[in-house]
């Protein structure tokens, strides 16, 4: 875990992000907490890892996202050298699938 990013209002509003119970609340939460870029980036990101997960090759990735190659690195520096939190969630959403 990196101690870099935890304190008392990263606990909090990650405490309030559970709190969440479906799909709809964590539009209304996410709509008013971050800019429509935010969450656009954030998601994209996850995109991003799913494809490097997958095997797609940067080019492919940049292609298909848009994203540029610096962050698709950096994703990919997350997916190897990271806390595995992608890993982890994959994991869980390709349980429900």
């Amino acid at each position: 875990m990196n101690s870099k990013i935890r304190d008392e209002h990263t606990n909090r509003l990650f405490e309030a992000i559970l709190l969440l119970e479906n799909v709809d609340e964590c539009y209304s939460f996410f709509e008013d907490i971050c800019t429509v870029a935010e969450i656009k980036a954030l998601a994209q990101r996850l995109e991003v890892a799913g494809m490097l997960k997958d095997k797609k090759t940067y080019s492919e990735i940049a292609e298909a996202t848009g994203v540029s190659t610096a962050t698709i690195s950096r994703i990919n520096r997350c997916l190897v050298y990271g806390a595995d939190g992608y890993k982890m969630i994959f994991d869980r959403m390709e349980g429900k699938e």
